[in-house]
């Protein structure tokens, strides 16, 4: 596939090499802009379990403790 594109480009070998570049920076971009944010609810990324929990102090949603400026001590 890339020996296809690298055919069909126009130009010397630093043209091609340039517009290679390019080619590939738009594609990260379309990634990044319009794929990965797409995809992200699809991914069990952050469907996190937590076993052994003592359900004390700091337990609840996810920061409650920090937010609400309580220190949270592991193990507690």
């Amino acid at each position: 596939m890339y020996g296809w594109i690298w055919r069909h480009l126009p130009g010397n070998v630093w043209v091609r090499a340039l517009l290679s570049l390019v080619l590939a920076l738009g594609v990260v971009f379309l990634l990044f802009q319009y794929v990965f944010p797409w995809a992200e609810p699809l991914l069990p990324f952050n469907d996190v379990t937590v076993d052994g929990g003592s359900g004390g102090q700091g337990a609840g949603p996810a920061g409650e403790g920090a937010a609400a400026g309580r220190r949270v001590e592991a193990g507690a």
